[in-house]
């Protein structure tokens, strides 16, 4: 059905990992493989982000981390983090709109 990424970090430099994320888009171009993406922080706990990635698949979703500028993009985002981000890799079963 489809596949969504949440990726949970936190950083006290949104601002700027904000531009890298634009940036990265622009590189990526027509081919991304990324459907939507969603960008949260948590209410109740500041500095801590949440980003949610939704694909059309796994497989979508893996070509997408493959591509040259996720690679260059990837490394530029985790320098402005504090501490290492946790991946949750989900498997759609449902979506009800």
């Amino acid at each position: 059905m489809g596949f969504v990424q949440i990726i949970e970090f936190r950083t006290s430099k949104i601002d700027e990992m904000e531009k890298v994320g634009d940036q990265w888009e622009a590189a990526a171009g027509g081919d991304r493989t990324a459907e939507r993406r969603v960008l949260c922080e948590d209410r109740d706990n500041a500095g801590r982000y949440f980003n949610i990635v939704f694909f059309d698949s796994y497989e979508a979703a893996m070509e997408n981390s493959n591509l040259p500028a996720t690679q260059e993009f990837s490394q530029k985002m985790m320098a402005l983090a504090d501490g290492e981000p946790t991946f949750y890799n989900l498997d759609v079963i449902e979506d009800v709109s």
